[in-house]
């Protein structure tokens, strides 16, 4: 199965206008947002667990990167809230499931082959001030990848060069970018060379973004 898979295009979702579909296991649903596989994809997703629910127990061949964005999501290593920013590399596990049920935004099989940087931390706590009008938090950063939690006023303006491509997920508030608007749920990727300027609606906004990784986006191993 291939969604959204060329990397060179823009292309933005409103996902909360898109119907859920039923995963493999019964009481979690998801949205797709790109996807390069079948089962076993790098995916990128919306995955809901109604309460109660829970996945069997597997090992990230690939990697896991995920945000929880209502709810509390659960596995036997803790509790993990809403705001909370996970990763768990290549060769990690678990058994994760939500007894109250819970939302995640999840990104699969997009790691370094070799990260085993392993770790969970509250993304919306501990920002600096950047700019006017805008805080920000560094998540991760590698060779491939910078990660950041956003917090801007009200029409205040950001922007990155976004050498090797961006997404985004506007997480709180609405943002204004290449003519379009942006409500919470909106998931946004831009492709290397074309750069990012985002400003904040009259509410601000709060926003999860990624910069540099597009290149490296290939098929799982097999």
């Amino acid at each position: 199965m291939e969604l959204n898979a060329d990397f060179t295009q823009r292309v933005l979702i409103h996902t909360n206008d898109i119907p859920w579909k039923a995963s493999p296991m019964a009481g979690v649903d998801r949205r797709m947002l790109d996807r390069i596989g079948d089962e076993v994809a790098r995916a990128t997703s919306i995955v809901r667990y109604a309460p109660g629910s829970h996945f069997s127990a597997h090992t990230h061949t690939g990697g896991e990167e995920f945000i929880v964005l209502e709810g509390t999501f659960q596995d036997e290593h803790g509790d993990y809230p809403a705001g909370t920013y996970v990763r768990n590399p290549p060769t990690t596990s678990h058994t994760p499931g939500a007894a109250d049920g819970c939302t995640i935004f999840v990104k699969l099989w997009q790691f370094d082959p070799d990260d085993r940087n392993q770790f969970r931390m509250d993304m919306t706590r501990d920002l600096k001030t950047v700019a006017d009008g805008v805080a920000l938090k560094t998540l991760h950063q590698d060779s491939r990848e910078t990660v950041h939690y956003l917090d801007l006023a009200p029409g205040a303006v950001w922007s990155d060069p976004a050498a090797g491509g961006a997404e985004l997920l506007v997480l709180d508030g609405t943002l204004q970018e290449s003519g379009d608007t942006l409500r919470q749920g909106s998931w946004l990727r831009v492709p290397d060379g074309k750069g990012l300027s985002v400003t904040a609606g009259a509410e601000g906004a709060k926003f999860w973004i990624k910069i540099g990784h597009l290149p490296f986006a290939v098929a799982p191993a097999a």
